[in-house]
């Protein structure tokens, strides 16, 4: 009988805890309500990057309380920089921006990469919807087909800057395979660089995604028009079994390690965070709703139709990754920077 004084006070906590969810679940599906999403994509209208976010895209908004509309706002500058740039230090952090972020943009702050102003551990991740599978390859009429023969001469390929996977690659393949890759920059992030291959500008593309060019350019897979030279990625791609990898050519211990870290940011992949400093309600709205998204069955069963391949990350595991690399030794890091960010490129 003495403990009933108790009950009533507990009774009135419990049901002020269950108001408050109540009232923030209600809040967030109000704010958002009625509201637009700007989703920033840091790749060029008609690449790999555009098809995929937009695609998705078009699902993520029914799957975040209140339905808001999804806006795509394509930044393709720098390889992806601009837009990370802008998703950190250009947005208010109210929850109603996002990016649909490159894979390189991942550990560029980690690099010191050029024009790199933000801070990828201080983002909040919602996720990653594929890995990438970076490969090298050259036009089917180009008398470049194997490693040995990128060794052999010098060969013309495109890029869409000196910090895009497509610049970077080229560079670390001939610091670590001692290929003679010499990069033409300043195509487009988007279909430029292909249609340059397509021209006979340039004899190939060296770190693009497999996943971009079935996406992107899937006539070239197709009608056999390309040579595929090497892949790159932590392991090889169940369609690509081949091709050799990039690690295949590489003895040395450190140097394989150094590689390794590079590589990681195919693991990240396709990419997306929301700012820092995202209100924690509006932030767990957004992860919940990207996560939704990738089991939505409408959304699986549209992705393969436009060639999409769907390997995803939830948010713990981006996450988990990016702290990953940022422990390496400091000596791992500043070999990989000076390939991916060299000082002649800053």
């Amino acid at each position: 009988m003495q403990s009933a004084p108790f009950a009533l006070p507990l009774t009135v906590a419990l049901s002020l805890a269950a108001t408050t969810v109540e009232t923030s679940a209600q809040t967030t599906e109000a704010f958002y309500r009625g509201k637009q999403i700007t989703m920033i994509i840091a790749g060029g209208v008609g690449g790999g990057y555009d098809l995929y976010a937009r695609t998705f895209g078009r699902y993520l908004g029914r799957h975040i309380a209140g339905e808001p509309q999804i806006i795509p706002k394509n930044i393709p500058a720098a390889g992806g920089l601009a837009g990370a740039n802008a998703l950190f230090t250009n947005t208010d952090h109210d929850g109603l921006t996002i990016g649909a972020l490159t894979s390189s943009s991942t550990l560029d702050p980690l690099f010191a990469s050029p024009g790199a102003r933000y801070d990828s551990l201080k983002l909040n991740w919602l996720g990653s919807i594929g890995k990438l599978q970076n490969v090298c390859v050259t036009w089917h009429t180009s008398a470049i087909k194997t490693v040995d023969d990128l060794r052999s001469r010098e060969v013309l390929v495109g890029g869409s800057g000196a910090t895009s996977d497509s610049g970077v690659m080229p560079r670390v393949l001939n610091a670590l395979l001692g290929t003679r890759m010499k990069v033409i920059t300043g195509y487009d992030a988007g279909a430029a660089t292909e249609m340059a291959v397509e021209r006979g500008e340039i004899e190939g593309v060296c770190g693009l995604g497999w996943s971009t060019f079935k996406a992107a350019r899937p006539d070239w897979i197709r009608d056999r028009l390309i040579n595929v030279i090497l892949q790159m990625g932590m392991k090889k791609h169940r369609e690509l079994p081949d091709v050799p990898m990039a690690q295949d050519y590489v003895a040395d211990p450190v140097k394989k390690r150094v590689l390794e870290l590079i590589l990681l940011r195919q693991e990240l992949g396709r990419p997306f965070a929301a700012p820092p400093d995202t209100p924690a309600d509006r932030l767990a709205a957004l992860r919940s709703g990207f996560e939704a998204t990738l089991k939505d069955p409408q959304f699986l069963a549209d992705a393969p139709k436009a060639l999409m391949e769907i390997n995803p990350l939830d948010a713990s595991a981006t996450t988990s990754l990016l702290n990953g690399a940022y422990a390496n030794p400091r000596a791992i890091v500043e070999q990989a920077a000076a390939l991916v960010a060299p000082a002649d490129a800053k």
